[in-house]
């Protein structure tokens, strides 16, 4: 790739980022768009102002106002109104700012003037903008001892501040537990394959008297998971109809405005359709009664109970204990929060869960397989004078002036990123198969599945790829060169992963909080189904299998080209900044927080950067071995060691307080409770939370009037 292409790629996708986000900041000032960019806050009850004035010159008047707005916001305000988890996803933001400016500092500084004057006669390439990389160093030269030292220098900066955030993470999950140390799932264990009591033939009989035997002083109550097939069924008909009849009692009010007669015609006719569909849903709500009774005397129940005791310091001791001799009978952990749990899940055999994994593992390695394919097409577009030479009607693209720099810089990021969009939505839908018993441990597995089929098809094969397709002439006619053509095109792909960067995060970036498919679906929902209706927030949940891998991959990639192509780190700084807004704003406005882990994600975003930099140093052993720099390879090896003791007591130290609630807090939050008389609070609380949300009372045929403040008004501002 020529500088052209670069310089095609930043143009077109600092455009495509400055109309998105000016369409942004009008479109969050209009009232008909509050459901898309300001959906948490209506679902939370808050009132949204606009101006008075429907046609307001200043609600089509492009600003910059949610980006001050978004510096702003504390990480404290993150941690109260969204908990850990989110607060995350902000610190892995902050730890690239952090990471590539310094990195920046020293590449730019230091390795970007000893690349460029690295030979003495200019560097002879196709890729020009090698001579910005070390490959534009002379084989043996004691300037690559210069890379050498920086690549200690930060691989040493980076443990620093993976230390220091695991650290800090750590303190804050200690806090934010003590804070909500009065939700159920501190009091609640969960326990899988319970055998039937011989006596009853009871497994509900079989709980009580085990942990009544092992557990007198500490055990409370429990609560036994029954299947539920037949009974979703009914309450998904019913769930139908009573939206049928929200949908007619909203039309008279929506067609006020219109013709007298035809308003008392459609009222009647409304009338009728709605006093069929309530004897119909009273038909099913007696069934769905019936049917839960059925479900609770007929002792329909999984080999699964939520096991209730009377203070955490039992539940945390009974969780991380074995209960029994076989250690595939009354096994036990702590209980998610009533929220996060996985119900559909749960009804899976714990015995059968190795061959959903095993179907799991199939699957994803088949997508990775055929993954290949599109890489592999993509490289063939970005290597395009490789490409004419072997197929020469390609040539035609360079009959429109400049045509050949948007199809080499622009276009074959987009196609990948256009591929790979799919991949975290494939991949969660599998990560729900193997019988996650919390939905936050569907999207944990679901990130690690995402996060290395990006490593090994987006870095790996574009790589190899690649450097497959540069090397394939010179291999042939010049084979005693292949290791010095090898290093070059390896950091050759610096270009295309510039390219990536840009596309990646000014276009992803900006898409991301544009929001376009709501956008289009909003539209096309006013005007057919939905037109005159009032319209719901579009609430969905934070996607962190799609985000945390997406940007997990970014580090990856700067850290590793942080001394080979030092050029690419500015455009990380700038993609690390634009994620940091995007998503304080998607916070804070848009995405809703079904659950809270206090910040599980994290030793897993640990270990994806640790990847990074184990990786960034394998790199440079082989790109001194072939630089003929035997010494700096061998020298490199203790500091690969180092990283991996460095690792490994992460995991001591750190690690078992994200998997366990310790004794000693649980203890703590005991005391505190117990000296406020909160306890007995505590337990009335408990009991119920873990009721399968399909035995709830079922209360369909509700009023309709209700006096609530309208949540979008006007205001002059």
């Amino acid at each position: 790739m020529n500088p052209h292409s670069l310089f095609a790629s930043a143009a077109i996708n600092i455009g495509l980022a400055l109309v998105t986000l000016t369409l942004f900041s009008i479109f969050k000032k209009q009232p008909s768009f509050a459901p898309i960019y300001y959906a948490r806050r209506l679902s939370n009850g808050q009132q949204i102002h606009f101006h008075d004035e429907i046609f307001s010159f200043r609600r089509f008047l492009p600003s910059v106002s949610w980006i001050p707005r978004a510096f702003r916001v504390t990480e404290d305000e993150i941690l109260d109104s969204s908990g850990l988890d989110a607060l995350v996803i902000i610190r892995l933001f902050k730890f690239g700012i952090k990471f590539f400016v310094v990195c920046s500092l020293v590449g730019l500084v230091v390795l970007l003037p000893v690349n460029y004057n690295g030979q003495d006669v200019p560097y002879q390439s196709y890729h020009s903008l090698d001579s910005f990389t070390i490959s534009n160093i002379t084989p043996g030269s004691n300037r690559l001892w210069v890379h050498f030292s920086c690549l200690w220098i930060l691989s040493f900066y980076g443990l620093y501040l993976l230390y220091q955030e695991y650290d800090e993470i750590l303190v804050k999950r200690i806090q934010q537990l003590q804070k909500i140390r009065h939700r159920p799932d501190q009091f609640t264990i969960l326990v899988r394959e319970i055998p039937i009591c011989s006596e009853h033939k009871a497994r509900g009989c079989s709980v009580d008297h085990f942990f009544s035997k092992h557990y007198p002083y500490s055990y409370h109550s429990y609560q036994m998971v029954y299947k539920e097939k037949d009974l979703e069924v009914l309450l998904s008909q019913a769930e139908s109809i009573a939206r049928k009849i929200e949908d007619l009692r909203e039309r008279p009010t929506a067609n006020k405005h219109k013709r007298e007669i035809l308003l008392l015609d459609g009222s009647r006719e409304d009338a009728v359709k709605i006093s069929l569909h309530e004897d119909s849903l009273q038909v099913f709500c007696e069934k769905i009664r019936q049917l839960q009774h059925e479900i609770v005397i007929k002792q329909k129940d999984l080999p699964v109970a939520f096991v209730i005791f009377k203070s955490r310091c039992g539940a945390a001791l009974a969780a991380q204990s074995q209960q029994h001799s076989h250690p595939l009978l009354w096994i036990t952990e702590m209980a998610p929060e009533p929220r996060d749990v996985s119900w559909r899940t749960l009804a899976i055999p714990y015995r059968i869960l190795p061959l959903y994994k095993i179907g799991v593992v199939l699957a994803a390695s088949l997508l990775t397989i055929f993954f290949a394919i599109p890489v592999t097409a993509v490289q063939g577009i970005a290597k395009y004078e490789k490409l004419k030479k072997w197929f020469p009607p390609v040539m035609a693209v360079e009959l429109i002036p400049g045509l050949s720099s948007v199809v080499t810089g622009y276009l074959p990021s987009v196609i990948l990123k256009g591929f790979i969009y799919i991949v975290p939505f494939a991949m969660f839908g599998m990560a729900k198969l193997p019988g996650c018993i919390s939905k936050s441990k569907e999207e944990i597995k679901a990130c690690n599945m995402v996060f290395y089929f990006l490593v090994g098809n987006v870095f790996f094969l574009s790589v190899l790829s690649g450097s497959l397709l540069d090397e394939i002439g010179e291999s042939f006619s010049h084979p005693k060169n292949f290791p010095s053509h090898l290093a070059s095109a390896v950091s050759a792909q610096a270009d295309f992963f510039m390219t990536y960067i840009l596309t990646d995060g000014l276009s992803g970036f900006s898409l991301e909080i544009l929001l376009p498919g709501l956008l289009f679906w909003d539209v096309i929902k006013s005007h057919t189904v939905g037109r005159g209706t009032e319209k719901d927030p579009y609430l969905y949940s934070l996607p962190y299998f799609r985000i945390i891998p997406m940007v997990s991959l970014s580090v990856l990639i700067g850290t590793v080209y942080a001394v080979v192509a030092p050029l690419l780190l500015p455009f990380l700084i700038g993609y690390f900044c634009l994620g940091y807004l995007v998503f304080i704003n998607q916070i804070q406005d848009v995405y809703a927080i079904v659950y809270e882990t206090c910040g599980q994600y994290w030793p897993y975003i640990h270990h994806y950067i640790l990847v990074a930099i184990v990786l960034m140093q394998i790199t440079m052993i082989g790109l001194f071995g072939l630089k003929s720099m035997p010494a700096a390879s061998i020298s490199i090896i203790p500091l690969l060691l180092l990283t991996l003791m460095f690792n490994e007591y992460c995991k001591k130290r750190f690690l078992p307080t994200f998997h366990h609630y310790s004794i000693q807090n649980a203890v703590e939050h005991d005391e505190l409770d117990a000296k406020s008389s909160q306890m007995e609070v505590n337990h009335e609380d408990v009991i119920n939370a873990y009721c399968s949300p399909c035995l709830q009372p079922v209360n369909f045929l509700t009023s309709e009037s209700s006096s609530t403040q309208p949540l979008v008004c006007s205001s002059s501002l």
